[in-house]
């Protein structure tokens, strides 16, 4: 039996870990993995970098320094097969101070979002952006950046409410819908959930089910780009 792949984690918060969890479990199958979080880290809420995409940032700092500059010359990246790092889109339109960090000369600039569709025009060099935190400048091998658009939310709510009317639109894709986590709270009462743990866990399957649909072509780009990555990377 082939070892396990082994994959650390490094996101905004816990519910998004839970649902690339899901994605993985539905890429893999049957393949076995170790999936290890390291940011949000321990048993902390929010770890001691703090959630949100700021905690993002300050690890990839940290850890690019740890590594002399480069996130992919650390050492601690010997242990795993690969590293997830996870940004929401709408990070895009966001600016440094709104997550009280002082940029250093070598990051590059926020807000950089440019009109959507496609979501790709402002993931693009928002990728750039969480690279120059790495201090990395070009993808690193085994360095894989999730970016669903606008946020995770996106993805857990065309999986499991495919027909909400957000999702629906003809006029705003999905994908350029600026809070699709106020879309939870929009559901009919017997089925509305809100952005908490066990509430996405307890839909883990679901939206592991539901991840070849979104992932698909002609489903969600974002989703559809972090799926062929992956596999590629895998």
């Amino acid at each position: 039996m082939s070892d396990p792949l082994r994959v650390a984690l490094v996101v905004e918060g816990p519910t998004d870990h839970i649902v690339i969890d899901a994605a993985m479990r539905a890429m893999l199958g049957n393949r076995r993995f170790i999936l290890t979080p390291l940011q949000p880290e321990g048993s902390l809420a929010f770890g001691p970098l703090g959630g949100g995409w700021g905690g993002v940032y300050r690890w990839c700092v940290q850890q690019a320094r740890d590594g002399g500059g480069r996130l992919s010359l650390n050492r601690m990246l010997d242990r795993f097969d690969l590293l997830i790092v996870h940004v929401d889109a709408d990070v895009a339109d966001d600016t440094y101070a709104a997550a009280n960090i002082t940029p250093r000369p070598a990051d590059l600039p926020l807000p950089c979002a440019r009109p959507c569709p496609p979501a790709a025009e402002s993931t693009n060099p928002l990728r750039a952006v969480v690279l120059s935190w790495c201090g990395e400048p070009a993808p690193p091998e085994r360095i894989l950046f999730c970016v669903p658009s606008k946020s995770m939310e996106a993805w857990v709510v065309a999986s499991l409410f495919p027909n909400d009317a957000a999702v629906m639109s003809r006029t705003v894709p999905f994908e350029c819908y600026p809070t699709p986590e106020s879309r939870l709270g929009q559901q009919p009462k017997n089925v509305r959930f809100a952005k908490r743990q066990p509430d996405y866990r307890a839909r883990s399957l679901h939206l592991r089910t539901e991840w070849p649909r979104i992932a698909a072509p002609g489903g969600l780009e974002e989703a559809n780009r972090f799926r062929l990555e992956f596999l590629a990377a895998v």
